[in-house]
């Protein structure tokens, strides 16, 4: 599977230049060993994830506490360390100073902070060491539970990460209160004919599990499931069952909803939908 470049450069450094060969992956040994020191927030600072500090030559990292979750750090951690070495990022993060404060977490439009997360993933899930995992792991949520208790990653990155390298068409949105924040799709899913992407700021579709998670269920971590219909959630003029698994993220506030198509409908078989609803259509004379 073809991956953007921030995760290749990860991956070549991991493999080529450090030798890595197994999980998890400690962003902070690695930030040690480049000598990056890691620091706690010594105070809680609300939408920053992380910062990459410059003094002189020397560099520090500085990743947020407010979300006690590990796998939420390693993430931060990593994030920064793309913007460390990723060409062109250094210049750019500290054009306006040496301090330069991220909110990793795919949550940021601005292309620099994309590509952290992309180099984020790939540091501490790099294809190579994650696929033999996933490919005992199964499908759907349990695989990415599975696969973030096994690289130290938070679920949400985790999730991403899967519908990257599984083979099973995926969807991945996640939603503060019934409003969805983004959504990732696999390339599977993405070629499906006619598909709309679930927009920023929607409200999740009615009748869904996800919209129907409770605050208390999002604290407590519940988990709900279901047989649903595509159509609902991708804006599809044909009806598809899909699976729908979504998880309360706990403190964090937000859901993870994992959609899973176990296979996309062939070219034959769209047409042949095509077809019959044509054959439906009322004709009017004038």
């Amino acid at each position: 599977m073809p991956q953007p470049p921030p995760i290749r450069e990860a991956e070549r450094l991991l493999s080529e230049d450090w030798g890595v060969d197994s999980l998890p992956i400690k962003p902070i040994d690695i930030a040690t060993r480049c000598s990056i020191e890691c620091q706690a927030m010594p105070s809680p600072k609300g939408g920053v994830s992380g910062m990459l500090v410059k003094a002189g030559d020397s560099f520090g990292i500085l990743y947020a506490t407010h979300i006690p979750v590990a796998g939420f750090q390693n993430f931060s951690i990593a994030h920064e360390l793309g913007h460390y070495f990723l060409p062109d990022h250094p210049d750019y993060v500290f054009r306006g100073g040496d301090i330069h404060e991220s909110s990793a977490g795919f949550s940021s439009e601005d292309k620099f902070e994309k590509q952290a997360d992309q180099f984020a993933c790939g540091l501490l899930m790099p294809s190579y060491l994650f696929d033999p995992e996933l490919d005992k792991a199964g499908t759907g949520m349990d695989a990415v539970l599975k696969m973030a208790d096994i690289c130290g990653t938070s679920r949400t990155a985790t999730a991403i990460r899967y519908a990257q390298r599984h083979s099973e068409p995926t969807a991945i949105i996640i939603s503060t209160n019934g409003v969805i924040d983004y959504c990732f799709m696999s390339d599977e899913l993405k070629y499906l004919k006619d598909i709309t992407w679930p927009k920023k700021g929607v409200a999740v579709p009615r009748g869904s599990r996800t919209k129907a998670m409770t605050p208390q269920q999002v604290l407590n971590g519940d988990r709900l499931e279901n047989d649903t219909d595509m159509a609902s959630w991708f804006q599809l003029d044909r009806s598809i069952s899909i699976y729908e698994e979504v998880i309360g993220l706990g403190n964090y506030g937000k859901t993870l909803t994992v959609l899973s198509l176990e296979s996309l409908p062939t070219e034959d078989e769209e047409d042949e939908e095509e077809e019959l609803q044509e054959s439906w259509t009322p004709r009017f004379r004038r």
